[in-house]
């Protein structure tokens, strides 16, 4: 019984900040919706694509039995537009994601779910359908869809083990976070899931002060997540890192820049004391074309 007690108050702690997160998504989507044109696609499509291996985030249901009964494997048939019309969403959860450098400001992490609320109403709205990386056991669609969706992103852990959870072939996915991880370990991440196949968006979230270092003076720099919380450094005048700091911040852009170029992934920066409008017209822009 205690432990059933714990887990509900740990779920209703990380489900306490959703109904303002999606109130504010839904706000954010209404502003872009009046902008923006919907897809023009002939319905859902019952072209054939491919035939799949069954996964456990299938159900009994999409099993191709006619087809499975020829080999001792489950397959699963893909129409043309299930295949490639299936976006998958990924939010960050680190430690790292959840800073502002201002009371006046967003969490990094609450705008990345913000965003990928709003974009996932968006698309579902239109009929496309949405789910999210290593929480969705299938994709969602239409009204019920994007509140299923909007409360996994809300509450999921985010944590990088999702990044190789099940997903359709040829989907779309867009992956959510600060990227401040070593650009070597999101190049390899990003080649892996390149090669499933797959392609999207990278919606990299910046806090101003990521950004700018405004930071003077005495200053002790702080590791998110970690117990002891600090560094092994502490900054005498940290005026005179600011042109070093940023040769650095803008190096590790650039190298993000070109790993999403290489790999034909579409990059979009969004500062969070930057209205959310901006960034999320642009993401839904490139994952529907300008029609």
């Amino acid at each position: 019984m205690p432990v059933t007690s714990n887990l509900r108050r740990e779920a209703e702690h990380l489900a306490a900040p959703y109904p303002a997160l999606l109130a504010e998504a839904e706000r954010v989507a209404a502003i872009v919706a009046q902008g923006v044109h919907g897809r023009r696609r002939a319905g859902a499509g019952e072209t054939f694509w491919q035939y799949r291996d069954y996964s456990a985030s299938d159900s009994a249901h999409d099993i191709d039995w006619r087809r499975s009964a020829r080999t001792d494997n489950y397959y699963v048939r893909e129409n043309e537009w299930e295949a490639a019309n299936t976006v998958w969403m990924w939010r960050d959860g680190s430690a790292g994601m959840d800073w502002k450098s201002h009371k006046s400001l967003p969490t990094k992490k609450d705008r990345a779910s913000i965003l990928m609320m709003a974009v996932s109403s968006l698309l579902m709205r239109a009929g496309e359908r949405c789910a999210v990386l290593g929480v969705s056991e299938r994709p969602h669609t239409g009204r019920f869809g994007i509140e299923r969706i909007s409360h996994k992103l809300a509450t999921a852990d985010g944590g990088m083990d999702a990044l190789t959870a099940d997903f359709s072939a040829h989907a779309k996915l867009v992956l959510a976070s600060d990227f401040l991880a070593d650009a070597d370990e999101w190049r390899q991440r990003l080649v892996a899931l390149t090669a499933r196949p797959a392609s999207g968006i990278l919606l990299h979230i910046v806090d101003p002060a990521e950004r700018g270092f405004p930071f003077k003076g005495r200053v002790q720099l702080l590791d998110p997540g970690s117990k002891l919380a600090q560094l092994p450094f502490l900054l005498g005048r940290a005026e005179k890192l600011r042109d070093q700091y940023l040769k650095k911040f803008a190096a590790h852009e650039a190298e993000l820049a070109q790993t999403a170029r290489r790999l034909g992934w579409t990059l979009i920066t969004h500062t969070t004391d930057q209205p959310a409008t901006q960034a999320l017209s642009a993401m839904y822009q490139a994952l529907v074309g300008d029609t």
